[in-house]
């Protein structure tokens, strides 16, 4: 059996073995702790300081400085047992703040009652601009994006669930 060799150059060759002795000299220079470290001590605030502010509704401001509030709601429902919950995002929005008669959300589940791959969620902030988030299984985490509204001031594409409740 006649075996190919992963490199076909020198160049390449080399360009990798310069990134592994990169490697190795930086993962060299990582501090290591010493006999008074201890892998269960827990640091202790400094005097004086406190917890950052939790991020607010900023109804006058732009899309964009209210991302952070957004995306800070999204992450404590994708915390929850309520993760795959559209309501339980709209809702959560709705006590920030934002307008409800500005969102849109997606199903829950598919066409065929599995729960959804991938929930989206919006809000519709002034003339021009959407607040979007993304959570499901297909991400892994929280998705929060500030876009374009789409035609007729909507945010999200195809058929989104009534916000009736």
């Amino acid at each position: 059996m006649l075996r190919r060799p992963v490199f076909t150059s020198p160049r390449a060759a080399g360009a990798l073995a310069a990134s592994i002795a990169a490697f190795l000299l930086l993962s060299a220079c990582a501090p290591t702790p010493g006999p008074s470290a201890s892998p269960t001590a827990v640091a202790s605030p400094t005097p004086g300081t406190t917890t950052p502010a939790e991020p607010t509704l900023v109804p006058d401001g732009t899309a964009e400085e209210n991302l952070p509030v957004f995306t800070s709601v999204a992450e404590r429902v994708w915390a929850t047992d309520q993760r795959g919950a559209g309501r339980a995002y709209i809702d959560a929005l709705v006590t920030a703040g934002f307008d409800r008669s500005a969102m849109q959300v997606t199903q829950d589940q598919s066409t065929v009652g599995n729960p959804a791959e991938s929930l989206q969620f919006s809000v519709r902030w002034g003339d021009s601009e959407c607040l979007v988030g993304q959570v499901g299984p297909s991400t892994g985490r929280v998705v929060t994006v500030v876009m374009p509204q789409l035609a007729e001031g909507r945010c999200l594409v195809g058929t989104t669930r009534p916000i009736d409740w």
